[in-house]
């Protein structure tokens, strides 16, 4: 037999080496030939199989060990060509013949035609029971799989005991690094990279590999023998992805052993990000629990400085400017959001991330809180000067926006949130202005989209908002525009919109008729018959009062 030192099993499969085969008693036993395929001894051995026929090519799928006697392989060169080459494509490990009756020493055809496909062929001079040789390759197989499972769970370990030693997601990183002496990467389930551990070649930065080969790449698929294992998300439904593990071979070849341990570090990633969001989740509530807190009363203006310093905010002498965002319908059914790719309820702790990354560009103190029973996100920011504050707002609004829609709860169709901007003072105006916002906020639902409200300007809306349930409220609507609300129902065109815009541009009938696409006699046709349904002047002050009132009522009382 041609001597081969190389035992070592093939890095893309699981199992053990033809070389290693050969070396098993039972083989051994059959002084082995090596006539072909010598330098591919290395290859794996995924099974064995033993069979006379001559078409035993379509019932193999690959990495088989075929022991024959040969009577499968033909008596013409021809056919016995044809045998080898079947058996090439369908990507067998190698071919093993035992000489004996139908064949004293294999034919020059078969090895010309073995070499010339790079397949190892193999004659065995002694009989040999196939039984023993199947049994002996399978249980060495077994035990390849039982290795690489100890090596994945003492990888798994390893995980384990850095997470009770006070390690994270670096730690595990890390370790699954070390392992696979690649570097490994955690991405978003959008692909943004969140965390990276290992070298590249030559000891690069793995950042470096990362953007040479993802980062500007993400649609394209990963290199070849790369590893990527989804972590689960934990989602309603299956399939949820929070993250994803990518273990790229750009110092070492990947084996399957590293898929396992991957696989098995990704279940532990998953509890260490759900834990995560939930403790991240609990931080925003336990701000948003403070600044409720201080909005109710509950808190006085002298103790909240010192309080809101243990919670990170450290505003300097100038105002403080409070802001509420309300959610409002944006939310999913139920008012629990639940951002595409992320666990039911964790959308909250998802919300309070992306805001905060976008609010700290803003270059100012700001304290940020979740409400999820309410739906609202308070905020208090620091600023140096009371002229500061339409600016800041506008700022403030886009970047909470933005953050609604990064952690996916803007639901599709939905309208966009609230923001409303409260009065800037010190902590006791801070007090008031954080409620009077929220309030606000809950009164703005319904109105024409803007950035951002200004509380001061939505008093008459509160007010409104606050006698909702009153029934004399109700009535009052009835009384001012029912009759149009009714002909409404009944006729065409409807005159509601020509009212509203009517009383929007404060009586100005060529602006209203521009607004409305309208000729000047249609308009007055439309506001005399309006006058006619109501029997009222447009014209009286008082009458403009109680509609302009009635029609802002509306939106709280059912009456829209």
């Amino acid at each position: 037999m041609e001597s081969r030192r190389d035992t070592r099993p093939d890095s893309h499969g699981a199992g053990i080496t033809v070389q290693r085969a050969l070396e098993l008693p039972g083989l051994r036993s059959g002084l082995p030939e090596v006539l072909a395929g010598a330098e591919r001894l290395n290859r794996t051995v995924r099974w064995v199989h033993a069979g006379e026929v001559p078409n035993i090519a379509s019932l193999l799928k690959g990495g088989e060990l075929l022991l024959t006697t040969g009577y499968g392989l033909g008596t013409r060169p021809a056919e016995q060509r044809a045998f080898v080459r079947t058996l090439a494509e369908r990507g067998i490990a190698a071919l093993v013949v035992e000489l004996g009756p139908r064949f004293t020493r294999l034919p020059a055809t078969l090895i010309e035609t073995a070499r010339t496909a790079g397949l190892p062929l193999v004659q065995l001079h002694r009989e040999v029971p196939f039984v023993t040789v199947t049994e002996e390759i399978h249980t060495e197989i077994v035990n390849g799989h039982y290795a690489l499972l100890q090596r994945a769970e003492e990888v798994h370990r390893r995980c384990t005991e850095a997470l009770l030693g006070g390690g994270g997601v670096p730690q595990v990183l890390s370790i699954l690094a070390d392992f696979g002496d690649n570097p490994v990467f955690l991405e978003a389930a959008d692909g943004r990279l969140l965390y990276a551990a290992g070298a590249g070649p030559e000891g690069a930065d793995p950042l470096q590999v990362w953007e040479g080969l993802r980062g500007q790449h993400k649609d394209a698929p990963p290199p070849a023998g790369s590893v990527l294992v989804d972590v689960p998300g934990g989602g309603q439904g299956s399939g949820a992805v929070r993250a994803r593990l990518v273990l790229l071979p750009v110092r070492a070849p990947l084996a399957p052993v590293h898929r396992m341990a991957a696989e098995r570090a990704a279940g532990i990633l998953a509890v260490v990000l759900m834990q995560a969001r939930q403790e991240e989740e609990l931080a925003a509530r336990g701000r948003g629990d403070f600044l409720t807190d201080l909005a109710e009363g509950r808190i006085t203006a002298e103790d909240a400085p010192a309080q809101a310093r243990v919670l990170g905010f450290k505003p300097g002498t100038g105002p403080l400017l409070p802001v509420v965002m309300r959610l409002g319908d944006t939310l999913s059914p139920g008012g629990t959001a639940r951002p595409s790719g992320t666990e039911s309820g964790g959308g909250w702790a998802v919300l309070a991330r992306a805001v905060a990354e976008e609010l700290a560009s803003l270059g100012v103190p700001v304290l940020l809180g979740v409400r999820p029973m309410e739906g609202r996100v308070p905020v208090l920011l620091g600023l140096r000067t009371e002229s500061e504050r339409a600016a800041v707002a506008d700022r403030v609004a886009t970047a909470l926006r933005a953050g609604v829609e990064r952690a996916g709860m803007q639901r599709a169709g939905a309208r966009p949130p609230v923001v409303v901007v409260g009065v800037a003072g010190g902590w006791t105006a801070a007090s008031a202005g954080l409620r009077h916002a929220a309030e606000t906020a809950a009164a703005a639902q319904g109105l024409a989209d803007r950035p951002w409200y200004d509380a001061r300007r939505l008093d008459i809306d509160l007010l409104l908002w606050r006698l909702r349930d009153h029934p004399d409220l109700a009535a009052f609507v009835e009384r001012a525009i029912g009759p149009i609300r009714d002909h409404d129902r009944r006729s065409k065109p409807p005159l509601l919109p020509t009212l509203e815009t009517y009383l929007a541009h404060a009586g100005r009938k060529a602006e209203t008729a521009r607004e409305l696409h309208l000729n000047r006699q249609t308009l007055y046709n439309r506001l005399a018959r309006i006058g006619e349904l109501l029997g009222t002047d447009l014209d009286d002050p008082q009458t403009v009062l109680a509609l302009s009132l009635a029609l802002r009522a509306r939106r709280h009382v059912g009456q829209a």
